[in-house]
């Protein structure tokens, strides 16, 4: 069969991006989440997910096994959230600050410790093969899907059930929209905004060992490009929902991919426009959540950025 199927190859490779740029965006974006919905915001999840990234990759070359990586990148993405929950937690600290500290920590440590693993090769997370019924090398292309994308999937519908219907959702949400009910209630805010945090942390790990380990399936220093960073926002597009960041990281997938999915048919005008879609969709996120009628609705009261 022809391979040929001109402009229906821009929806197919934007699907296929979807499916595989997602994936970090959306366990960045749920780890943020339960990190927000505890009234704390981590921005330095940028460096907890460079840091996976380099973990992972080197635990897996250095293992020669790919899911030892991820546990590594969780390990440490969970301690970058750890320290950042107890930094937090001390009178007279501003989350933010420390986030952006952390994020500039995580980032050097990364280039620092991953220099000697640029060149060799890791092995690879492995994919399901959705597209094995058709012969279009663009279908079974678009539909090679990773495990830790299903996996993404199935935690967003989970982290969203046991938010409304576990007590341990029920603690989280207390302790997120008021600190003195918490307390009222024998709940430590502190405590639980610390365990929330290293959670959010682990997950944001594994986002990076899936960039370094599967989707570009390299470690470099440059090969992050500001997703942590841009899940932070999705989380605000998503209102706080982790089904919602599951779309919303589909939604951004899908924007990175729009460059390259022009390029395979031979447009290339405007390149760099089309490369900076992500960005120009965070633009436009941040600036209709800054809107009176729809700024921060669903936000956690407790949360640094409603105050």
């Amino acid at each position: 069969m022809n391979g040929d199927i001109g402009l229906w190859a821009v929806p197919l490779a934007m699907l296929g991006g979807a499916i595989r740029v997602s994936t970090p965006f959306l366990f960045v974006s749920l780890g943020e989440v339960i990190t927000e919905r505890s009234g704390r915001i981590n921005l330095g999840l940028e460096g907890t997910l460079v840091f996976g990234a380099m973990a992972g990759y080197a635990l897996a070359y250095l293992t020669g096994s790919a899911w030892v990586g991820v546990l590594a990148a969780a390990l440490a993405g969970s301690v970058f959230g750890l320290i950042h929950g107890l930094l937090c937690s001390l009178p007279k600290v501003n989350d933010i600050a420390i986030g952006i500290a952390l994020m500039l920590l995580g980032t050097g440590l990364a280039f620092f410790f991953g220099k000697p693993y640029i060149q060799p090769v890791a092995p690879d997370l492995p994919a399901i093969d959705l597209g094995w019924w058709s012969d279009l090398p663009q279908v079974q292309a678009a539909l090679k899907v990773n495990v830790l994308f299903i996996a993404g999937a199935v935690l967003a519908v989970a982290l969203a059930w046991m938010l409304k219907k576990t007590r341990i959702g029920l603690t989280l949400r207390v302790v997120g929209d008021s600190s003195d009910a918490a307390r009222a209630l024998g709940i430590s805010p502190s405590k639980v905004r610390i365990l929330a945090t290293a959670f959010g942390g682990a997950l944001a790990g594994i986002g990076g060992a899936y960039l370094s380990l599967f989707y570009p399936g390299s470690w470099n220093e440059g090969i992050s490009s500001g997703q942590g960073l841009i899940a932070v926002a999705l989380v605000i597009f998503a209102r706080w929902s982790p089904v919602w960041c599951f779309f919303a990281a589909l939604l951004f997938g899908a924007a990175g991919a729009l460059g390259p999915a022009l390029q395979s048919i031979g447009i290339t005008s405007g390149y760099y426009l089309s490369y900076a879609a992500p960005f120009v969709l965070t633009l436009i996120v941040l600036i209709l959540s800054s809107s009176k009628s729809g700024a921060l609705t669903g936000a956690p009261r407790e949360l640094s950025i409603t105050k």
